[in-house]
């Protein structure tokens, strides 16, 4: 099939396609766990990345201090969160990348596109400015912040759509996380679960399709022609996986 007429396809059934960041945009997920545990040991809470990455991927850090907070009975310092983004963007100068081929795969997607992150913006425009991406999303970049509830609530996936004049049940959104999909799925949203990550284990598309993932796919290179799919044989999307 050509690849003009998958685009047409494309446009007929997909209004818009959210995009999250940290683990989609930006391969950042690694460096953001390792902060995020150094800091909190040093505050007498001791947790290692992986325990983070387990415990956290996808929420707010606002969320995730909250509940840090309740187990240790005590308020984390007034710049708690402020001294974990200047640990992440020292790494992210030193080390942050974009997630491979999502130059090819953006380039070939022909509707609207959108980023909804757990992150605050600050956070957001740096990973996407460092790595040369905040342009092709600019000004449609929508900040957990900016809801009352965070993943896994719908809350940011509705607002992101109504933001961008989109239908929930046309829009697309891709994950890496257990509550992005979850969150995207309560939106009453097709989610397509990402698991090409640094950060991904063996067992994250099995994970990713339990909590929603229509579709799972290791390879932005991969995701063009997924899309063109939602048209071509909508029986398909349920289960299916690209790996």
């Amino acid at each position: 099939m050509k690849k003009t007429r998958q685009n047409k396809i494309l446009n007929a059934n997909i209004d818009l396609v959210i995009f999250d960041c940290d683990g989609v945009l930006v391969d950042s997920e690694v460096i953001s766990c390792r902060a995020h545990a150094e800091t909190l040991t040093r505050h007498g809470y001791p947790i290692t990345a992986d325990q983070v990455f387990d415990r956290f991927l996808g929420h707010s850090m606002r969320k995730a201090t909250l509940e840090i907070e309740a187990e240790l009975g005590r308020r984390l310092p007034d710049d708690f969160h402020t001294q974990v983004y200047a640990e992440i963007f020292r790494l992210f100068a030193a080390s942050l990348e974009a997630t491979p081929h999502i130059d090819t795969a953006l380039a070939a997607i022909r509707m609207p596109v959108c980023v909804a992150s757990s992150g605050p913006p600050e956070k957001i425009s740096t990973s996407l400015n460092h790595v040369g991406l905040y342009q092709r999303f600019a000004p449609h970049i929508f900040s957990a912040v900016q809801v009352k509830n965070g993943k896994p609530a719908p809350d940011l996936f509705l607002f992101a759509a109504e933001q961008m004049q989109a239908s929930p049940a046309r829009c697309l959104v891709i994950e890496d996380s257990v509550a992005g999909v979850t969150g995207a799925r309560a939106a009453g949203m097709t989610v397509f679960g990402y698991h090409g990550g640094s950060h991904c284990r063996p067992n994250t598309a099995d994970t990713l399709r339990t909590a929603g993932a229509a579709v799972t796919f290791d390879d932005m290179r991969q995701l063009p022609d997924l899309i063109a799919q939602i048209g071509q044989k909508p029986d398909l999307i349920a289960g299916f996986s690209a790996v």
